[in-house]
Formats: structure tokens, sequence, C-alpha cells
């Protein structure tokens, strides 16, 4: 399968098409390189940065070092090794660094000019260039001589000049020639090497011997000569050099343009050794590129996946550049760039080509544009199930529907009718999708209650957006075929359960978490992150992702914090024992280690903030990104596997949690609140009810006060002390018995309970048969809040004062309901719970009632009148 990314196609001169040619976009790149706001560095055909570079830096860290770094490592190859065997010892990098010596350019072979030729590179450690160190007459014959123990100075008296051979005639090296072959030195001995392809050599007045005299140069074939300089590639240098020589126009501009694209990106992760760039460089000329649109990543990849992960991060530059947001859906794909969006577990880059049908694939891509415009998705999950849902359509239809589903005019209500039906069948059976294919094994996934549900969602929202505004009926679509699919439903799949006591001990076991810290061969936190789960119930990416500083203590209380995104709670505090807030502290001081041998210094108080816990391994220079979740999910499912278990997930220490609090005692807000859940009936997902003995839901509205026009407002009528589960139904019983619901609370007067008129004209407020509820509590906030606002408001102090005085009783009396409900603990659920007024159930809206038999039979009599 190819892994080529679209681009638009390199037109022709003279052609009709609209798109860019290949002299627009080098017009466009050209423009955009000679920008005031492109770094000249990056200008030049032969680059070359500075030895400390923020992003292409080559000089070996040891102080003083001349010579270069080894390919994406800190250090020259022979300090490399020492930081080797000094880590082996237990050293760290700033005892290493202090002690380190530093080192002259291998072999002396800088980049100063010759003594005696001043066009020309020195070569050896002496300032002399090839041909004066190399040759008959040169430094190292002078040197041979016996009884001449003179020094260099007196070899150069009256030495002549070799003349200047030009630039080296290999295309791609921008080093002067230092021999009369016209090749650099390096490039001399390759050629030798190469078995002198062509023939070329010397022949003059010295015989076989190079001296000062002129040369006359032979070859045995020019062209073969010829050939073997374009395709011999450049020196590989740590020098901080990268030569764009040979190629062509198009592909150098391409390459400087995304090298300064990249560098000007976030840092982590953005490391490109310029020997890497070079071997892109090098494979574009060998193979006369003409842009990189042209790369064959899949072959490339196989001469090196490094390289060929810079190419495809080149190709998406350029695909941001050369492609406008309407290109993208010509071509079949949405880049999340081009809406300023950035998702998790999202390269940016969704293709939309498995959708075979035109109009289909256009109507997915103008909702997803609208979505990505006007409410941007927090996850890819929505963007995924819509793609998804309209994939498994239009592989439906290809197969199934007249002309393969190509022309919407020929789609009927019973086409999307088969279409449901073949997905709740392939369910039934357990049989594979039609169109998603797993991306590692390409093997289909399988169907479910669950998948065909956000199938159906998928492809429902899309098309139903379209019929709304008017898109589908322009394309043809009839409004039949798409009000048939029905929605997917609420279905959340099999249901985790909480751990058995059997495998929670296993779990839990010493020896068994020696075990799976043994598996963490990298000292990573895998141990660390289970014990979190399980004492926390956070979800996993809540504490694979958390940043160091993630602890503290407060009032003498470990708090642990963190980010619940899935619900967008930032920042989120929660207790934890002392044991996990000790092991999060060893962790700590184990990640500070590995920052400080990486950058030689402890981190900032502001980089403390930003450094993940869990540092990853690969592209994580500052230590700013997590472990993955695949990467915990795949060691817990080995250590599982060693255990001789059944099959358990890590997320069951989240449900194994949840019926533990209820069982202790606490309540669904409870839960909810410590859990991090944004509704009620998520809690009970978890809380496994039918397994717990929670406490009654309506004890709440056992707990009477006297209202504000009693004798003593606030006074408790129930008890106050803890009650049996038998006292709580029983007084919930007869509160429904012997009261009748009224304003903010409750009217216990008996003939306006049995449905006789109120002989006070329903002043409740005033009157002693009027009690308040737990349930009543916000209301009555809320009412406080409402006469101290219109008390504040008045222009007379007095006619405040007199205010405040009117609703005193009233005050008193809600100070008397909270005290009773935090007697019997119940005070934190009152104040979440927030009700319609009574009242509200007796009004037009709620009284006046239909009977939906009658309703249904009205309507069908209409539709056959119009008909």
């Amino acid at each position: 399968m190819s892994h080529r990314l679209p681009l638009l196609p390199v037109v022709g001169v003279g052609t009709s098409s609209q798109t860019r040619t290949t002299t627009d976009r080098l017009e466009l790149l050209e423009a955009l390189i000679a920008a005031p706001g492109f770094d000249p560095v990056f200008r030049s055909d032969v680059i070359t940065v500075g030895p400390d570079h923020p992003a292409f830096g080559w000089r070996c860290r040891v102080d003083g070092c001349a010579r270069g770094r080894e390919t994406a490592r800190d250090f020259c190859c022979t300090h490399d090794r020492e930081w080797g065997e000094w880590q082996r010892a237990g050293g760290n990098i700033v005892g290493f660094r202090d002690q380190a010596q530093p080192l002259k350019p291998r072999g002396g072979r800088g980049r100063t000019p010759c003594l005696i030729c001043p066009h020309a590179l020195a070569y050896g450690g002496d300032g002399l260039c090839y041909l004066h160190t190399e040759n008959l007459v040169s430094w190292q014959a002078y040197q041979r001589k016996k009884g001449r123990p003179d020094g260099i100075d007196v070899f150069l008296i009256g030495r002549k000049p070799y003349p200047d051979f030009g630039k080296c005639q290999v295309v791609a090296c921008a080093d002067p020639a230092a021999h009369w072959l016209g090749l650099c030195f390096v490039h001399r001995s390759r050629y030798q090497a190469a078995g002198l392809p062509g023939g070329a050599r010397c022949v003059g007045a010295a015989g076989k011997h190079v001296t000062a005299e002129p040369q006359k140069i032979v070859y045995e074939d020019r062209a073969a000569f010829g050939r073997w300089c374009v395709q011999e590639d450049p020196i590989a240098r740590m020098d901080g050099r990268l030569s764009l020589l040979g190629l062509r126009p198009l592909v150098r501009a391409e390459i400087k343009w995304t090298i300064v694209q990249h560098i000007q990106g976030p840092s982590e992760g953005a490391h490109w050794p310029l020997t890497f760039v070079q071997h892109v460089v090098n494979y574009c000329r060998r193979h006369d590129v003409s842009s990189l649109a042209d790369l064959d990543l899949d072959r490339f990849r196989q001469d090196s996946v490094n390289k060929a992960k810079i190419a495809r991060r080149m190709l998406r530059y350029l695909q941001l550049l050369y492609f406008t947001r309407e290109d993208t859906k010509e071509y079949g794909y949405i880049e999340l760039d081009h809406f300023g969006v950035r998702l998790k577990q999202s390269a940016g880059h969704i293709d939309l080509t498995g959708v075979s049908q035109r109009w289909l694939r256009d109507l997915l891509w103008e909702w997803l544009e609208h979505r990505l415009l006007t409410d941007p998705p927090r996850s890819i999950t929505p963007i995924a199930n819509s793609k998804r849902g309209c994939m498994e359509l239009s592989a439906f239809l290809e197969s199934r529907a007249p002309e393969g589903g190509h022309d919407p005019s020929f789609l009927t209500r019973q086409h999307m009718l088969d279409f449901v039906s073949d997905q709740r069948y392939r369910a039934a059976q357990g049989l594979k999708s039609l169109a998603i294919h797993d991306i590692r094994t390409g093997e289909p996934n399988a169907i479910n209650t669950a998948t065909i549900s956000r199938v159906f969602d998928g492809a429902r929202q899309v098309l139903r957006a379209a019929m709304e505004n008017g898109r589908a009926s322009q394309l043809g679509v009839d409004n039949a075929f798409v009000v048939a699919l029905p929605h997917g439903g609420n279905k959340r799949g099999g249901r985790r359960k909480p751990f058995s006591d059997e495998i929670a001990r296993a779990l839990a076991n010493g020896p068994n978490l020696q075990r799976l810290d043994d598996m963490d061969v990298e000292d990573r936190g895998l141990r660390l992150v289970w014990e979190a789960l399980v004492m926390t119930g956070r979800r996993c990416s809540e504490v694979l992702e958390v940043r160091l500083e993630c602890i503290g203590r407060y009032k003498d209380l470990p708090m642990f914090w963190h980010d619940q995104t899935k619900v967008g709670n930032m920042d989120e505090g929660i207790r934890i024992p002392e044991r996990l807030f000790h092991a999060i502290e060893q962790r700590q001081a184990k990640t500070v280690a590995r920052f400080v041998q990486r950058h030689g210094r402890p981190p900032t108080a502001r980089e403390r903030l930003e450094i993940a816990l869990f540092p990853r391994r690969g592209t994580n220079r500052s230590l700013l990104k997590s472990v993955s979740y695949a990467w915990f999910q795949t060691r817990f499912s080995k250590w599982v596997a060693t255990l001789d278990l059944a099959h358990c997930v890590a997320h069951q220490a989240r449900h194994t949690l949840a019926t533990n609090l209820l069982k202790a005692g606490a309540n669904l807000t409870h839960v909810k609140r410590y859990l991090g859940q944004v509704s009620d009936a998520m809690a009970e997902h978890y809380v496994h009810l039918a397994n717990t003995d929670p406490k009654l839901e309506q004890a709440l509205n056992t707990v009477w006060v006297a209202g504000p026009g009693s004798a003593e407002p606030g006074l408790v009528l129930s008890a106050g002390e803890d009650m049996t589960r038998e006292q709580a139904e029983a007084l919930a019983i007869d509160l429904t018995r012997r009261s009748t619901p009224a304003e903010g609370g409750f009217c216990t007067f008996q003939p306006v309970v049995n449905g006789e008129a109120c002989p006070w004209n329903v002043d409740c407020h005033n009157c002693d048969k009027f009690v308040l509820s737990g349930a009543d509590l916000v209301y009555w906030h809320r009412k406080r809040e409402q006469w101290r606002t219109v008390a504040e408001g008045a222009d007379d102090p007095k006619v405040a004062d007199y205010l405040h005085g009117l609703f005193e009783p009233t005050a008193r009396a809600i100070d008397g309901l909270e005290k009773a409900l935090a007697a019997v603990g119940l005070l934190d659920e009152a104040l979440a719970l927030d009700l319609r007024r009574p009242q509200d159930y007796f009004g037009r809206v709620w009284s006046t009632v239909f009977r939906a038999q009658e309703l249904a039979r009205h309507e069908t009599e209409t539709d056959e009148e119009a008909a």
C-alpha cells in the first residue's frame, strides 16, 4: 500500500488546468524565501550554520572541544564513548563535563587556508594543503631527510603555491579542488577507492610524480568520469554544512523552506541532524527528483526510516503551502492546520478517499469543515465516527446500489433500510466491517452493537445536516433515503466490572508488583502508574500525563493535582494516601535527575510545571512528552498474562474504587465528584448499584424544619440523628401521605392535603403549617440572594433595614435547615440538588395533556385528507 501523501499534480506549461504549475510553485517559494522574515542563513545553496545553532548546533558539548557531534548525539565520537563509560560508573553529566578534555578537529583537518596556497584548504595539522603535505617535495618528505631538524618556517622559505584548481568537480561538493584532477582531497581518495571510473590521470614533465609544474589530465572515458562526479555525494562532515548543489531548482527551494518551517515549529522532537537532511538531499539528487512530491516514500523507507520521516514531514509542510482549503476538498482529505486546530492522537491529516462516491465524500468534507470552523471537537473521536459511518455506507452502496451509488438520484429509502439491516446482521453474527481495517494488521475490524451505533450516528449527522441546509436536494439525494437512517442510540458497549477479590489481591500482591517493576527496564515509572490508578481511581491518561509538580500539601493533607481533560476540568486536586505521596516524590527525584543528566543543571521553577512526571524516551529532549497509553497498556497486559488471571484491564480499577466508595457510605454525588463524572448516569455506570447498599436518594425529603411563619423558624421537626433504612422508608411514605407540595416547601395542614381550599389564601410563607425539606435548600438560597439584592438597592437605609427585618424569619429557617441537614450528613447533597418549583407541575404546560393514540390517529386522518 502506498504511503505517498496526496499533492497537487505538477502541470506542464500550456495546459488549461487551473492548478499550480511547476513555475507557480517555484515562484511562490522564491518569494517566501526572499521575504524579510526568512532566516538568511538558509537562503544559500550551501547552508552553513553556527556550531551552537539552536536547532542544528553541531559542536561537541564538552567545553572547548572543536569536534562535531556524532549524529543524533550530544558529544563527538570520542567523548560519547567516554560519556557512556562515565555513566556506567555512576557519574553524572556535570562531573563528566568538568573532567572531559577538549579535542582538536580529527586528524588536524580544519577549514583554515594553506600557509602557502591561500586558495586551498589546509590538509594536515601543520597548516599545509594536500599537495604540500603528501607529494615528493612535500613537508613530509622534507622531514624524512636526515640531518634536517629545521622547523616548518624554514620549509616555507621559497616554496611556490600550486595553482588554483577551482571548485571540486563533484557537483554536490562545495570545497575547493586540491589536485590537478579537479577533486578535493577527500573525493580524490573516494575516486581511487571507486576504481578510477573514467580512468582520469595526470601526465606531466615530472613523470608519475605530481609537482608544481602544470599537469595534463587524460581520460579513458570522460563521460564516465562526469557521471561519477554527478552521482557522488558531498563530504559528510560534522561541521554544520548542508549542500544543496546539484538539485533541481524546485526541490532545492522546497528543502530550504521546509527546514525553516520546521525550526519555527515546536522544539520538542524537532531535532533534524543535518547529516540526516543531507541524506534526503543526496537521494533527491541521485534520482533527479523535480519536487519532493515525486518522492516514493515506501522505497525511501527501505533505505532509511529516519530519513523517510524527515521527508514525510517536509511533505506535510508543503501540503499546507501548495493546497488551499478548497483544494483539499477536490483531492479528498482534510488538513486540521488549515483550521488552526490540533487534536490529540491525530497527525492533522484526515484522509477521506475511503468514501468512493464523490457526492457523499463532499458532504462529509463540508460537514467536517463546518464543525472545525464553528465548534472544533476536543478529540478526534467525533471526526473519526463521521468518517467511519460514511465509509461503511459508501462500501455498502458500492456493492449493492445501482451504479455503485455514484448517482444519488437512484438511491431510495429501501437502500438505506438494506444498509441498516446489513449492519445489524453483521453485529448479530460477529461478522467483519466492510470498510474499516486494523492499522497494524490490515484485517477488517469486528462489528458489534457499539460500533454500529457509532456508524449510524456518524453517517446520520452528515446526511441530516446536508438535508437541512439544502445540499442534499442540490445533489439529488432523496430525503426518504436520509431519514431512513435511524439514530444509533447511546450504546456504551460492554460494561466493565470491578475486580473480583481474587484478582484484586493478585494485582496488589507485593511480589507480583515487583515483577511489574522489573518489566520497566528503562525505569519510566510503570509500577507507580498502576498504583496511582488503584489508589486514586483516575482515568489512565490523567495519571500518565501529569506534570512534575503534581503533588503538594495543603493544611498538612497530601493532594494530587491533575487535568480531567475528558470532562474539561483542569488542575483538579484530590486527597491521596501518604504512601502514594512519598512514591511520587521519589519519582520526581528520578525525573529531575534525568533532566540534569541531559542539561547539566536542575530544571527551573517554570520548567518543573511543564516537565512530565513520566517522560517518554524518544523525541523528548526537554522531557515534556509523557509515556503513551500504548506503552503502559502493552506492559500491563503482559504482566497480567504472567499472573494466570482472567482477562482484566487497568480501567477496572476505576470501577472497583467507585463501588468501594459506595459500600463505605458515600452516595452518588460523592462518587461523581471524586471521580470527575459529568452526570449521575455515568456515576451509576461505575458504581454498580446492584451490588451495594447506598442511602436512599429520597432521604433529603425526610429532614423537615419549621417554616418562616412558625413561632420557631428552623426548628427541626423530624429526627436529626442517624436513621435506619426502615425509618427512612417509613418517613418517605409518610411524607407523601400527610403533606402536599407548596412553593419552596410542603404544606402539612391536613384539610389542604385532603383537597380543601386553603383558609389563609395560600399565604404559605407566613403559615405555621408550612415546612421546609432538604430538597428546597437551593430554592431558598436563591430567594435569600434575591431579597438581599432588593434591600441593598434601596435608596433609603431605613427601607433596607425594613426589608432585612422582614426576611429575618426566613433567614433563620434557612440556617436551621442547613444545621439539620448537616446533622444527618446530607448538606452537600442538598446543595447539589436543584429542583423545579413544585407548582410548575400544575401549570398549563404541565397539566394540559393529550392521549398519544388520539394524536397519532388525528395525524393519520390529516395526511389522508391532504392526499
